[in-house]
């Protein structure tokens, strides 16, 4: 086996590991029907959110080597639009997820009782609604790697 096909091993564990957990965050917390239950919930999605963060750092790093050794990947639409879109759906951790995951968090610590607010409610589908979009980025990603149609 070369270094190459090695680092191919990788990218295709590390895209399992780190993107098939992150398609089911929103799913792991739509379940709870009570307080008790919603931060189980979201303490089952931290969790699996590790492994996307460190599937996905994977996937970048893999991804980039071997486009370094073998340059010609540069040259290929596939390659740039699928790395493109990568860094925009990076992007979107800070600049939507988590602006929109700390106030459900606070809510979740603080909140009394085990009835679920109005606000999780009107939170929650914010949040889900820019997961959603992340989902078809990394999705559309998936098929541009298996297909490389341009």
């Amino acid at each position: 086996m070369t270094f190459y096909q090695v680092l191919v091993f990788i990218h295709i564990v590390s895209a399992i590991m780190g993107m098939g957990p992150g398609f089911i965050l929103t799913t792991v917390v739509k379940s709870g029907k009570t307080m008790t239950e919603l931060r189980h919930s979201y303490a089952i999605r931290h969790r699996l959110h590790i492994y996307v963060m460190i599937g996905g750092i994977m996937l970048l790093v893999t991804g980039l080597l071997m486009g370094i050794l073998n340059t010609y990947l540069f040259q290929m639409g596939w390659y740039i639009t699928s790395l493109i879109l990568f860094l925009a759906a990076l992007a979107i951790g800070p600049l939507a997820l988590s602006p929109r995951s700390r106030p459900i968090k606070t809510l979740l610590e603080t909140h009394k009782g085990e009835d679920i607010p109005e606000e999780y409610t009107r939170l929650a589908k914010e949040l889900f609604l820019y997961e959603h979009i992340e989902n078809v980025i990394f999705f559309i990603i998936i098929a541009l790697m298996i297909t490389k149609p341009f």
